[in-house]
């Protein structure tokens, strides 16, 4: 192989599209570094704001969250960053993707406004080299177990997080969040025998 040839080999290695965390985990530091630049308060959620305060990672999405009065300068924001943004079917979130990894920017979660009560509660935290807000554990827990339902009911990953983040959370606050949801009731029972909760749900 001659000199021209390994350079061109090199410049086309370079150019390789990155694996799929990696462009997930690209996707997420560009999202949040082109909200902050553009002063809109958001908090990561979901499962990676689960993992960046100790859970294992999730592989599917990253998930933000902002109010709906911000939802046209997020839009404007993290098209400018180079996400292809688009508007889905669902009406409470909009998606932006970067080398095929998603990122869900949500302005309502389990079917009610994201506040700034709830972006208050964040925690300012380092996550992939990046500082961000990110969700409070309590709410990350209580949204999950209220999304619980016929159609989605894994408790799985959900008893992972619950493990991980146990410290952090509130558990008086999720088993009155909760105690509407026979599915989260359901899976604070579970938790509760299990050594993770200190409380079980609230008897019907």
């Amino acid at each position: 192989m001659d000199e021209a040839q390994g350079t061109h080999v090199q410049a086309g290695a370079l150019a390789e599209p990155p694996d799929d965390r990696t462009a997930l985990q690209d996707a997420l530091r560009l999202t949040a570094v082109a909200l902050t630049d553009a002063g809109i308060d958001f908090a990561l959620v979901g499962g990676y704001a689960a993992w960046a305060r100790g859970a294992p990672e999730p592989s599917h999405d990253a998930d933000f969250a902002v109010a709906q009065a911000d939802v046209d300068r997020a839009k404007e924001a993290i098209a400018a960053a180079g996400l292809d943004v688009q508007d889905p079917a669902e009406n409470w979130l909009f998606k932006a993707f970067h080398h095929g990894a998603m990122v869900d920017v949500l302005f309502r979660m389990v079917g009610e406004p994201i506040t700034t009560q709830l972006l208050s509660r964040s925690e300012q935290m380092e996550v992939l080299a990046v500082r961000m807000p990110v969700l409070d554990a309590t709410d990350i827990l209580s949204a999950k177990m209220r999304v619980l339902g016929e159609h989605y009911c894994d408790y799985t990953r959900m008893i992972a997080i619950a493990r991980a983040l146990r410290e952090q959370i509130d558990w008086r606050r999720v088993q009155k969040e909760t105690a509407d949801t026979p599915y989260g009731r359901a899976f604070l029972l579970l938790v509760h025998e299990l050594g993770i909760s200190p409380v079980g749900p609230v008897r019907s």
